[in-house]
């Protein structure tokens, strides 16, 4: 076998064990985030509980900013790279570069702890809070969150796969490990919390150092206006997965409503299930001629992963519904596989966007966001009588994003093989 035979069997090889390597650190880490939410609701009283539960959610969307800087700063640095000698090393990186990056982690953490504090008096009334040191905690544990996200895209752009797979079990163990610690000892909300804000810091520290130890740079102006717009298209993506449960809180009875959450469990593992292989693809997404050859490959192995969880679902559907609502759900008809086949949807959906990402095509993430709306529209004007009308709704909307968000990458794809426009070896990132 001759060395060019022999190097595609080798890179192919590589991407197989790197995702590997993530999914397992993924799955260890969500690992601490199932048993706060176990354990949590045992700790607690019911208003406790509710609390809590509302300022985890806060949690959530308010990492959407670290996930859009990890993903520009993957990008960013994936095209650092194609500049200097291959290395897995950020050390071996240009500093002034990975020190921009810095200096826009700590804008863009001081900017979501910032607005969060402003907004504290708000969340107090709307949430029923009595006191304002839960969101305060919270507020300020999104500062090592956000500033960690850049820290996982360099590894991430970097390629040091291994390395990055550590960071996300000292992820887990900062964020949800510390807040469960926090749970344990003082059994308050704000005893957890307290202790996120300690654990998610000291992550942000440990990122700093597996970096190298990057120093402060003066930013770019454009970083700010890339990681804002990486950061929007994600947004959206996340409110996708999310918007189905939270129109069936408002349309059904509250027993049809938690009926449906737990089919929404289903659509949250199919969507992760293969995030892993997006993690992989996303440095190599970053060079045009590799991502016209990455994307359906990856789409290709995502897809049949998908075939499997959506089979499963139609299969065995009644006895998983059982496993995660407990008995009281025996007797359900869910149709499992529905929501199985909105998070596989989704999950293709995110490898598109990725691609229209790298590629700095910011007018085709628009799409996301014109899903929304036309989901949220299907649902208030018409399917919303039941669970299967709105878990029908999402199928069709997810399912159109698809084909829509398919057919511009194979466009582009078409006319950059046909040479009608010039692609750049790399997208003109800031």
């Amino acid at each position: 076998m001759t060395r060019v035979a022999a190097a595609p069997r080798s890179t192919a090889r590589r991407a197989q064990v790197d995702t590997l390597i993530v999914a397992i650190a993924f799955g260890m880490s969500n690992i601490g985030a199932y048993l706060l939410n176990v354990i949590a609701p045992r700790l607690l009283s019911q208003a406790q509980w509710g609390e809590f539960g509302s300022l985890l959610a806060i949690v959530v969307v308010g990492a959407v900013p670290a996930l859009g800087l990890q993903t520009f700063a993957a990008l960013r640095v994936a095209k650092l790279r194609t500049g200097t000698a291959p290395s897995t090393d950020p050390r071996k990186l240009p500093r002034r570069d990975l020190g921009q990056l810095l200096s826009l982690a700590l804008t863009a953490s001081a900017a979501v702890t910032g607005l969060l504090i402003g907004a504290t008096p708000l969340l107090m009334s709307l949430l029923h809070f009595s006191t304002p040191w839960p969101t305060l905690c919270v507020a300020v544990a999104l500062a090592g969150v956000t500033c960690n996200g850049v820290f996982l895209g360099i590894l991430q752009g970097s390629q040091r796969f291994g390395a990055l797979a550590r960071l996300i079990i000292i992820d887990g163990l900062g964020r949800t490990g510390s807040a469960l610690l926090g749970l344990l000892v003082f059994g308050t909300p704000v005893g957890a919390l307290g202790s996120m804000v300690v654990g998610t810091l000291l992550v942000a520290t440990t990122g700093w150092l597996m970096c190298g130890r990057p120093p402060l740079a003066k930013r770019q102006p454009g970083h700010i206006t890339g990681a804002f717009h990486t950061s929007q298209a994600l947004l959206g993506l996340v409110l996708l997965v999310n918007l189905d449960l939270i129109l069936a809180r408002h349309h059904l009875s509250p027993d049809a409503g938690g009926e449906y959450a737990v089919g929404w469990v289903m659509t949250r593992m199919a969507y992760w299930l293969p995030y892993a292989m997006a993690v992989v693809a996303l440095p190599r997404l970053a060079d045009a001629e590799q991502r016209r050859r990455i994307v359906p490959i990856t789409l290709g192995f995502c897809a049949g992963l998908n075939i499997i969880v959506v089979a499963v679902a139609a299969v065995f559907g009644s006895n998983i519904v059982t496993l995660i609502g407990g008995g009281g759900y025996a007797a359900s008809t869910l149709p499992l596989w529905a929501f199985a086949l909105v998070g596989s949807l989704l999950s293709l959906v995110q490898i598109l966007l990725y691609s229209r990402i790298a590629s700095a095509d910011r007018r085709s993430t628009v799409l996301v966001w014109v899903a929304v709306g036309v989901e949220i529209g299907i649902v208030t004007a018409w399917l919303h009588d039941s669970m299967i009308e709105i878990v029908t709704a999402a199928v069709a909307t997810t399912a159109a994003l698809v084909v829509a968000s398919a057919l511009i990458e194979l466009r582009h794809s078409i006319i950059a093989r046909h040479g009608r426009i010039a692609l750049p070896q790399t997208p003109q990132l800031p």
